[in-house]
């Protein structure tokens, strides 16, 4: 029987009782999507799953989104992308800098993201302690701790999202292997345009919707403006009292939510501590329907 277990800190919650080769069922479903609602960041241990399971499992949620530049995919299931430092013939297998600087995935896209699903394979290790922590940090309660005055400030206020400003970073990183975006490969990503203050769609809290990996401008403002509101939103939402880490094990499943967090990813580990992960970015294209909350959020 699925038990939750809450973390001893501002996020997470571990899931007892799933074995995801199985199929999920719908109220295994509906008790999954109350507690991200509830815990943002879900952790299903100690499971030895194939790229298929994390795919068919990641698709219960909502369209997984796929590489834009489309390298570092399973080549049975497509729609799983691979995160690794490890090289075969010379050739990363993966890709080998994911996630690290914090950003919220896919605010880029007019369909927001929902949640990451990322499968443990192989952990980094050092003298008996795992490398490659996953930080959280929490946008509900950064919301809820500013000051009335800047709730008033930016309500009613969005904010363009683009893909390039989160790549060229990585790109100009000493020592990055990223080549600069193609002119096809960001008109396929093209910028997005998305409210700073979100009504979660689970929860119902209000959560600030907005991120230093992809956010760039705070529209119907001033340039001076908006780099003002987005420097003190971004300095106010990465205060350690809203920060988890997450410290992984072989066969963790987690997943969190890309509304209500952002998130970046620790390289603390070196070319021969191999660290190789599984994932699915699953976007929003259902969670905010009225028939997806009709059928799981509303009923009894």
């Amino acid at each position: 029987m699925l038990r939750i277990e809450p973390h001893d800190a501002i996020l997470g919650a571990t899931i007892h009782g799933l074995d995801l080769r199985a199929p999920l069922s719908d109220a295994d479903f509906r008790t999954l999507l109350r507690a991200l609602g509830d815990h943002c960041v879900l952790r299903v241990p100690a499971q030895a799953l194939e790229p298929r399971h994390v795919a068919d499992f990641s698709l219960r949620f909502g369209q997984v989104q796929t590489s834009v530049s489309g390298k570092y995919h399973h080549a049975e299931a497509p729609q799983v992308g691979i995160l690794s430092n490890i090289k075969r013939g010379g050739v990363n297998i993966g890709i080998p800098d994911a996630g690290q600087d914090w950003h919220t995935d896919m605010s880029y896209t007019a369909t927001r993201g929902f949640i990451n699903v990322l499968h443990a394979v192989e952990v980094p290790m050092r003298d008996g302690r795992p490398l490659g922590d996953t930080l959280f940090a929490d946008m509900r309660a950064a919301y809820d701790t500013l000051p009335e005055a800047w709730k008033a400030r930016i309500e009613g206020l969005s904010a363009t999202h683009d893909f390039n400003v989160f790549w060229q970073n990585m790109v100009n990183r000493p020592g990055s292997t990223r080549p600069p975006l193609t002119a096809e490969e960001r008109a396929k990503r093209p910028p997005a345009t998305h409210p700073l203050v979100l009504r979660h769609p689970i929860s119902g809290r209000r959560v600030l919707y907005c991120n230093p990996g992809y956010a760039e401008r705070v529209n119907s403002v001033g340039e001076a403006e908006s780099a003002e509101i987005l420097d003190f939103l971004f300095r106010h939402q990465l205060q350690p009292r809203f920060q988890y880490a997450f410290h992984w094990a072989v066969g963790d499943l987690l997943l969190w939510d890309h509304l209500a967090t952002l998130h970046t990813a620790i390289a603390d580990y070196t070319a021969d501590e191999p660290r190789l992960m599984h994932r699915c970015q699953v976007m929003a294209d259902q969670v905010f329907q009225p028939e997806f909350r009709r059928q799981w959020l509303d009923a009894a």
